[in-house]
């Protein structure tokens, strides 16, 4: 998947989020989803080619980080619970549909139960489009 794709495809998965926006709170170069105020997912091509950066598990972002050449530490975040995904070789639809979904719902798991669109610990689940 090249690096257009890759934005996308997460554009695309994003926008089917219940409760989620678009914003462009660092300017022109950065798009940036938020569920109630709080950021999931962040594209840009700052580092020079087309990212996604996503909210992941500690766990499973280093697991993700070990298995796949084109995961990274998340690009300016948190390189414990975030990480950046680049186009290439192996990325694939479902593979960026899952890293989406399951950075919203670590996000929304976070937020009040009031405040939470969907129900985090199964939103999702059934689909296959998250893991």
């Amino acid at each position: 998947m090249n690096g257009s794709t890759l934005h996308r495809t997460a554009t695309a998965c994003a926008e089917e989020l219940p409760g989620a926006r678009l914003e462009h709170p660092f300017g022109p170069g950065w798009e940036v989803f938020k569920v109630r105020g709080k950021v999931f997912l962040l594209m840009t091509e700052v580092p020079g080619q087309p990212v996604v950066i996503l909210k992941a598990d500690p766990g499973e972002a280093r697991a993700l980080r070990q298995e796949n050449s084109y995961i990274t530490p998340g690009y300016h975040m948190n390189k414990k619970h975030w990480i950046t995904l680049e186009g290439g070789e192996g990325v694939d639809s479902r593979l960026v549909r899952e890293l989406v979904t399951e950075s919203y719902r670590l996000v929304v798991a976070g937020l009040p139960r009031a405040e939470q669109p969907v129900d985090p610990h199964t939103f999702g689940l059934g689909t296959g489009a998250a893991r």
